[in-house]
């Protein structure tokens, strides 16, 4: 789970070291993306894997738009963080 202040914290980051507009545009959208990987239904996960569980994040930002700018951005950088925390992470090419 990632935290609000914890998302919030890395967007503004994010804006202050490559630029763009700062702020929030719906905090339940971002509240709800960040809630969204660990929804369950009838007692069963509907995100049941931690790639599932990164998708939907990513997902989430990127299609719903939290943030003023930078959701594209926040939303990879808060899906790897979301994989590290669930013991995973995208594999880098060998060169």
């Amino acid at each position: 789970m990632i935290y609000r202040s914890h998302a919030e914290f890395i967007h503004q980051f994010l804006i202050s070291e490559f630029g763009g507009a700062s702020g929030i545009r719906n905090i339940q959208i971002l509240e709800s993306a960040l809630l969204r990987p660990f929804q369950k239904f009838e007692g069963e996960e509907l995100y049941n894997s931690p790639i599932r569980k990164a998708a939907a994040l990513i997902e989430s930002i990127v299609v719903n738009h939290p943030f003023v700018d930078g959701n594209k951005r926040a939303g990879y950088v808060l899906m790897r963080i979301l994989l590290i925390r669930l013991s995973l992470d995208i594999k880098q090419p060998r060169k």
